[in-house]
């Protein structure tokens, strides 16, 4: 398959993934993290799923994107409408979805030139180790 170069090359892209590790511009994390187009990736400390806050959401809304794509693990979950209205107050669209769909449909808006922003848990247990 013939490659060609893409405007992308210089953002942040997700270039491979697996159920526990994510690759970014070819570098593999295995944490929670935070992903933006134009910023390079950063941790993002929060405890799971289940004991996700407003606050956990503040290092995504302040780069102000209009639509975040949330990763919540191996599995689609939705996060408490609470939640939901939060960022919605603060003009951010938010959609759920399992890590691996995440990571697609964040290259997809982001190549597009799309102001998204990606937020990955990435959680494990006894079971997926």
């Amino acid at each position: 398959m013939k490659l060609h170069v893409t405007p992308t090359q210089h953002y942040q892209t997700v270039t491979g993934y697996d159920q526990d590790w994510v690759e970014i511009n070819a570098v593999r994390f295995d944490s929670s993290l935070i992903v933006l187009p134009e910023v390079a990736p950063r941790p993002w400390p929060v405890g799971g799923f289940d004991s996700l806050e407003a606050k956990d959401f503040e290092p995504v809304a302040s780069h102000c994107p209009d639509l975040l794509i949330l990763g919540t693990g191996r599995k689609q979950r939705f996060i408490h409408p609470r939640l939901i209205g939060v960022l919605l107050a603060q003009g951010i669209g938010v959609e759920c979805m399992d890590n691996q769909a995440a990571c697609r449909t964040y290259n997809i808006l982001m190549a597009e030139g799309r102001k998204v922003a990606l937020a990955l848990i990435m959680q494990f247990t006894e079971s997926s180790m």
